[in-house]
């Protein structure tokens, strides 16, 4: 009998010694799935070790870092977080106005358009929960995404240039040669009705003694046929840029002169200056050529990604060294319809007064064109955009201490906004001031998805 109970007893005392390792084990696991630690490089967040030591890499000293297991999310959970984007429909005159649904739109009765899909689910890349040590610390500041009219300064650099519809000639209207210039050189100004050149034509001087018999025999008999050539002769005198008191002249000293004085039909500065005594001239070759800068062209380049929102009609201001505090407003009336290869920009025009003559060709120009971006696009500030390079992403509150990574479509910038094509949704809380500690903090501990397992950094700063 008692050599049983000796057996029995020694079982007990074994189970007993065995059972007391496990579960001491157990709450081991179980403060270890509270919060787990491991080992990492502040240089090479991608250095994970169990153990203290030297960066592999680096060979700086690792860094213990605890995690709380609940601030990873499963795969599933990513796969559950993805928000899909919305049918929307909008009227087609009138884009800021959409619908959920299809209909008719409200304004003018027509069938509302379906909006493109450019990215069909808002994708989140990464989830933090901070801890509550980490919340004393961090005092973020937060904006609702929210709709406003935008618009958009863009600021460009332009040159004056004479304007090609102000430029004309003082051509020779008959063959003869120069016996005398009037104009002084290139620069010079010339207005209607002053002289240019003094010329000897034979056809001209035959023309002027045709105009003074047809003149003379009209007055003595007064019929019709010495009138009809009359005024032929006197129309041809005209046509070849003769005055009305050139002829006249000549009827009463009753002799046209062998050098005839030629005025000009046209006022500018002489930009070119083809004449000289002596010089011999067929009918339509150019005396001088001028150049009216009554008006003026200002030529501005804009930027390639900007080049989209440029249009006719546009109001820009203006601004020049030689007129200093005092701004000259002009509507865009050209826009090159071919971007400029090398400098990637494109060229857009205005017209501009210039009645004083202050604005000379080649001055340069400090423009700035408003434009109106048409609707009213979802926008966050622009420090609420974390620019990667490779991808743009925004913070958003999803709890108290929990905040998530969505990638996102970017627009237009204006003012300090930027317009978000696709990505998130109105009302959403996204962090604007202390979304670079929270990027800081997803890539330390590995919260980009394209992060685990790869052995790389999430994104390039």
């Amino acid at each position: 009998m008692n050599k049983y109970y000796f057996i029995f007893a020694v079982s007990l005392l074994s189970l007993a010694a065995c059972s007391q390792p496990d579960s001491e084990n157990r709450i081991e696991r179980s403060h270890t799935n509270q919060i787990e630690s491991y080992y990492t490089c502040s240089m090479h967040p991608q250095v994970k070790e169990d153990k203290p030591g030297k960066c592999p890499i680096c060979h700086m000293n690792l860094t213990k870092i605890e995690v709380d297991p609940e601030t990873e999310m499963t795969h599933a959970d990513h796969n559950k977080s993805k928000e899909v984007e919305k049918d929307i429909w909008y009227c087609k005159q009138f884009p800021e106005i959409t619908s959920n649904e299809k209909a008719t739109c409200p304004v003018d009765g027509t069938d509302m358009i379906l909006k493109p899909k450019l990215n069909k689910a808002a994708q989140i890349v990464a989830t933090i929960k901070l801890q509550k040590s980490q919340l004393d610390h961090f005092k973020p500041a937060f904006f609702p995404v929210t709709t406003m009219m935008m618009d958009k300064k863009v600021r460009l650099l332009g040159t004056v240039l004479q304007s090609e519809k102000k430029e004309s000639s003082i051509p020779a209207r008959i063959d003869g040669r120069v016996e005398k210039v009037y104009v002084q050189s290139t620069g010079s100004f010339i207005k209607v009705g002053d002289p240019v050149v003094d010329l000897y034509s034979p056809v001209l001087i035959t023309a002027g003694e045709e105009y003074l018999i047809a003149r003379k025999s009209f007055e003595r008999n007064k019929s019709n046929e010495f009138q009809k050539l009359f005024k032929q002769s006197e129309e041809r005198l005209k046509q070849w840029g003769i005055k009305n008191f050139q002829y006249e002249l000549w009827y009463a000293q009753g002799k046209v002169p062998s050098s005839i004085t030629i005025y000009s039909n046209a006022s500018g500065i002489v930009q070119k200056y083809h004449t000289s005594v002596g010089r011999y001239f067929k009918e339509g070759q150019n005396l001088f050529e001028l150049s009216d800068l009554s008006e003026v062209w200002v030529e501005m380049d804009v930027y390639e990604h900007d080049s989209a929102l440029v249009s006719l009609g546009q109001k820009v201001q203006l601004e020049f060294t030689a007129l200093p505090g005092e701004v000259l407003e002009g509507v865009v009336d050209f826009v090159n319809p071919v971007l400029d290869p090398d400098s990637r920009t494109l060229k857009v025009r205005t017209t501009i007064k210039n009645d004083k003559g202050l604005l000379k060709p080649g001055m340069v120009a400090d423009a700035t064109l408003n434009i109106e971006l048409r609707g009213h696009p979802l926008v966050v500030p622009r420090s609420a955009v974390i620019d990667t390079g490779k991808r743009k992403v925004v913070w958003v509150q999803t709890g108290p201490n929990k905040f998530q990574a969505k990638e996102i479509h970017a627009g237009y910038e204006s003012q300090g906004y930027i317009e978000i094509l696709h990505g998130l949704s109105e009302k959403e809380n996204v962090v604007m001031d202390g979304n670079f500690l929270l990027d800081a903090q997803a890539q330390l501990f590995g919260g980009y998805e394209d992060m685990k397992g790869t052995g790389s950094g999430g994104h390039n700063h």
